[in-house]
């Protein structure tokens, strides 16, 4: 199975970009990831929130193949521990998905477009994080679930 995260807007702070690269490369040991950054929608002042998550919408879904498994990161998808997480991911992998794609939205959330495509939803907490620091939460978790899986002493519980 390959992982891949997309994300509205790039990371301007080098050093959650340092953090999140190092996961990133840490996680490659395990499992074909790849972290795609879609561009922020320019001249968003003359959008209203549901243009701007219709625009946002459109980019993700270019991104995307018919055969890809979406879960969006989303306040209101499923809590997780992280050892949840990891059989969550281990029920994943079994199934035979080509590839998992986790979705970070924009600052106003999902279109309608991309909420019917989802096959599922994530919350990494009901606190509201930087979309910069959800990237490196989320690069960190999935990290983590591989090295549960393979009991590797990474997790301590």
């Amino acid at each position: 199975m390959n992982i891949k995260l997309l994300a509205i807007g790039r990371t301007d702070d080098k050093q959650l970009l340092q953090l999140i690269e190092m996961y990133a490369k840490r996680l490659s040991h395990y499992v074909k990831f790849d972290l795609e950054i879609i561009p922020d929608i320019k001249n968003t002042k003359n959008l209203n929130e549901a243009q701007q998550k219709e625009r946002e919408g459109d980019l993700i879904l270019k991104k995307i193949t018919p055969t890809d498994v979406l879960i969006l990161l989303d306040e209101n998808g499923k809590q997780f521990s992280s050892v949840d997480f990891s059989n969550y991911l281990q029920k994943k992998m079994n199934a035979g998905i080509k590839t998992l794609v986790f979705i970070i939205g924009g600052p106003y959330g999902f279109s309608p477009q991309v909420y019917a495509k989802a096959q599922g939803k994530v919350s990494l907490s009901k606190m509201t994080f930087s979309h910069q620091m959800v990237r490196l939460f989320v690069v960190e978790q999935i990290y983590r679930a591989f090295t549960i899986l393979r009991n590797e002493p990474y997790h301590h519980q």
